[in-house]
């Protein structure tokens, strides 16, 4: 594709020409890839010169959405768009549908122009009797759910009927037709659905009706992984690589490649997770979970496990056994567990054929010389060394007979390329260290760019699935293996996971886990996956979270912490049994309740906890002496203050309403000490106020006392990784240690793990901290919802 040299237009001018909005044409500037699609097909469409906007949101559509394994064809096509002969979106699908299965086989112009409607023109009486007879096919049903009718199905009979039509004609023919058959809009026929949920909310799954705007899926159950190609697809062109020669290598697997991965593979999804052990697994390693193994899982096929242990000075076993047992917490079970350096013995010999057949050579430049050479786009002095020679040195680096450092492999690409993942990539470098797998019989390893896609091919991977950051090394992945003529698998790269409040580099991990800046890769506040399970998060709630974000290419973007916070939330309503404890104790003595008088009260562990259920219950001890929040008391009381205060009453949450008839204060004449009050007995009072509390179980005896870490953000920003001072962004009360709190007896026997709400307080999970003299608990997330309120 040649674009014309010396053209003073800018790429923006060129797109407004065509007739893209302004927005539209920013957002394509934006992007590399498709700008210079987009612009190339301008010029071999020869519309520089402008042309209306049907035709320029066609070539648009070429732009990004063209089969790369039939690029010989689609000047053809531009013709027949600029000629009108091709002029809606559904003649253009049609024609990349025709184009994808012919490739850069010759095809018949009439068998293309019957595939893509070309001169069939559907008048108005077609349509508007084809309307009518999918209106009287579905009448009972249009008359029952009169304007809730689903327009989308009516629109798809008519189009199943006549695909070439006019979509606005049949859009205003439809509307015209429910206008005529229905009469005006009635009041009934506005209310929204949704409004019945409050009258039976246990059979909202039983009156699904059709709404012509239907309320769209929760992101929840929409279906990810429909956007991925089928592995008998995997015939097309992945990738083009532009060469500074401009050459240009269009990489797909052959016919005989893509029939022998399919016999492996029986046809099956295979992709894999292949965390580096070098750190504990983030928030991040979830979504890169998700994608991988949820692929497999929803098209029946497999994922592997593989840990890219190219480093053995990084990798460490602890950081092996976490991530297996990490995976398996998040719900996931590996078809196998592999390991990079299982295959080091092929990347030896691959790297041998890779030499012999000229495309790598032994480099012994210094890493500030490579830097400086790539820098400048020079070629290495021992670049073109001869196969031979470079034979013998990469052998002699295998049997340690090279200094550390004295020596690589390198991949001879393009180093005059726009791509600097092309300049010479590394393929070996020496190091005399043993490896945690493999022991001592290797010293010299494999880089990330030249093993993994090597592995991906060994194991007959057909998705290999990545975050955008690797987009660039996507020229070099199919350049490996189109110079060793192997299998190629199909490479697609999303967005990475970022949540506000939080650092998710490994290196920045590590800084604060070994600064001690945080209590070890577990700590509640990390968003390590240990420290959110520690925290009382479940996988559930995290699947959720990365299932409702989806799988998508929109980078750059961080994702609000109170979203994560939303999804634990509807996870933890449903699974954390209620209880009561108090986080900072103020003495309320009963003084009408006889000293000594112990009432066994039932407690709900449900807010909707039915009176026959006795599991639904928990007995709570109530005493003359109980306890409140000290926040729960004022000395002056307000209209907008619902707790206690003098002369005031409040209802003790399952017990009785008391009055506040005396305050006792220090010497100070301003530290509460205790509240006296009295209680009704005959519930007859009715306060606005409710409080949690909890009472001496027995006479002079106090509650059972426990500890409360209150976590919050760790950082104050919400980026804090853009700071330079990242560090000074640490919030100095992301950790609050109640140490005397007071729970009601029933928590006695928690076990570590087990998670509560605590009423008004928020959801809580029993720490490993936890002895049996003291129990420890987690704040997991509060209770207010600031997601939930502003909207999925």
């Amino acid at each position: 594709m040649v674009v014309k040299e010396g053209s003073s237009e800018t790429p923006l001018e060129l797109f407004l020409k065509i007739g893209l909005d302004e927005r539209t044409a920013q957002n394509t500037i934006a992007n590399n890839k498709v700008t210079t699609n987009l612009t190339a097909v301008i010029h071999e469409a020869g519309v520089t010169e402008g042309c209306n906007r049907t035709i320029g949101n066609l070539l648009y559509t070429v732009a990004t959405k063209y089969p790369a394994n039939a690029l010989i064809h689609r000047p053809t096509l531009l013709g027949y768009i600029v000629s009108l002969k091709i002029k809606t979106p559904a003649q253009l699908e049609a024609a990349f549908s025709f184009l994808s299965k012919t490739a850069s086989e010759r095809f018949k112009l009439n068998e293309f122009e019957e595939a893509c409607g070309v001169g069939v023109e559907v008048s108005v009486e077609d349509i508007e009797q084809t309307v009518n007879e999918v209106f009287e096919q579905n009448k009972e049903s249009i008359l029952e759910l009169r304007y809730r009718t689903n327009v989308g199905d009516l629109f798809a009979h008519v189009r199943k009927r006549l695909p070439w039509a006019d979509p606005k004609i049949v859009k205003q023919l439809i509307d015209a037709k429910l206008f005529e058959l229905l009469g005006e809009r009635t009041a009934a026929d506005n209310e929204k659905p949704s409004k019945q949920k409050k009258e039976k909310p246990a059979k909202v799954e039983d009156k699904k009706v059709a709404d012509d705007n239907p309320v769209q899926p929760a992101e929840e159950d929409l279906n990810p992984f429909l956007i991925f190609p089928n592995p008998d697809e995997n015939f097309k062109v992945h990738t083009e690589i532009f060469f500074s020669d401009n050459s240009v290598l269009r990489c797909c697997n052959t016919k005989e490649m893509l029939d022998k991965h399919l016999k492996a593979t029986k046809g099956k999804v295979f992709t894999r997770f292949p965390p580096e052990p070098n750190g504990y697994l983030h928030i991040g390693h979830a979504k890169a979970m998700f994608v991988s193994f949820g692929l497999a899982k929803e098209q029946d096929g497999c994922c592997y496990l593989r840990y890219d242990d190219t480093n053995p000075e990084a990798e460490k076993k602890e950081y092996i056994d976490h991530i297996e047992e990490i995976v398996e917490w998040m719900g996931w079970k590996p078809f196998k567990i592999t390991y990079t350096s299982d295959y080091f013995q092929d990347l030896h010999d691959l790297a041998v054929e890779l030499i012999r057949r000229g495309h790598a050579y032994v480099d012994h430049q210094t890493p500030d010389e490579i830097k400086e050479y790539r820098e400048k786009k020079m070629n290495s002095p021992w670049r073109d060394r001869p196969i031979a020679e470079s034979l013998k040195l990469f052998d002699e680096m295998r049997r340690g007979m090279i200094e550390e450092g004295k020596a690589t492999l390198r991949m001879k690409q393009d180093m005059q390329s726009d791509n600097f993942n092309m300049y010479d990539l590394i393929a070996y470098r020496i190091k005399f260290t043993p490896h945690p797998h493999s022991g001592d019989k290797w010293c010299i390893y494999p880089s990330y760019d030249y093993a993994h896609c090597i592995v991906d091919s060994l194991e007959n991977i057909t998705h290999s699935l990545c975050t955008l950051e690797f987009e660039t090394r996507r020229a070099s992945y199919y350049w490996l293996l189109h110079a060793l003529g192997i299998y190629q698998p199909y490479v697609w790269e999303y967005s990475r996971l970022n949540v506000t409040n939080t650092v998710m580099s490994k290196r920045k991990l590590n800084f604060l886990v070994t600064k001690k800046y945080v209590d070890g890769w577990d700590d509640p506040r990390l968003m390590t996956l240990a420290g959110l399970r520690r925290r009382g998060v479940t996988s559930t709630a995290i699947n959720a979270f990365v299932r409702g974000i989806g799988i998508t290419r929109s980078d750059g973007s961080l994702i609000r912490l109170d979203r994560l916070e939303y999804h634990i939330r509807e996870e933890l309503n449903k699974t954390a049994s209620r209880t009561m404890v108090v986080l900072h104790p103020l003495k309320v003595v009963i003084n009408n309740l006889e000293s000594g008088s112990i009432m066994d009260l039932e407690a709900k562990k449900w807010p909707d906890a039915q009176t026959d259920d006795t599991t639904a219950f928990y007995k709570v001890p109530f005493s003359n002496v109980v306890y409140i929040e000290q926040s729960d008391f004022r000395m002056k009381d307000s209209k907008d203050y619902y707790g206690l205060a003098p002369g005031k009453s409040v209802l003790l949450r399952y017990a009785f309403p008391i009055k506040c008839t005396e305050v006792v204060l220090a010497d100070d004449n301003e530290t509460i000490i205790e509240i006296r009050a009295e209680y009704d007995p005959t519930k007859k009072t009715k306060p606005k106020g409710v409080l949690h509390w909890v009472a001496e179980p027995s006479p002079g005896v106090d509650p059972l006392k426990v500890e409360v870490r209150l976590f919050d953000k760790l950082f104050n920003s919400e980026n804090p990784a853009e700071l330079d001072d990242w560090l000074s962004d640490l919030n100095p009360r992301s950790k609050v240690v109640m140490s005397n709190a007071y729970a009601v007896p029933s928590l006695k026997n928690a076990a570590a793990g087990e998670r509560f709400q605590f009423e008004r307080l928020g959801y809580f999970v029993v720490d490993k901290d936890s002895t049996p003299d003291k129990l420890v608990f987690n704040r997991t997330v509060t209770l207010r919802d600031g997601y939930g309120k502003s909207g999925k």
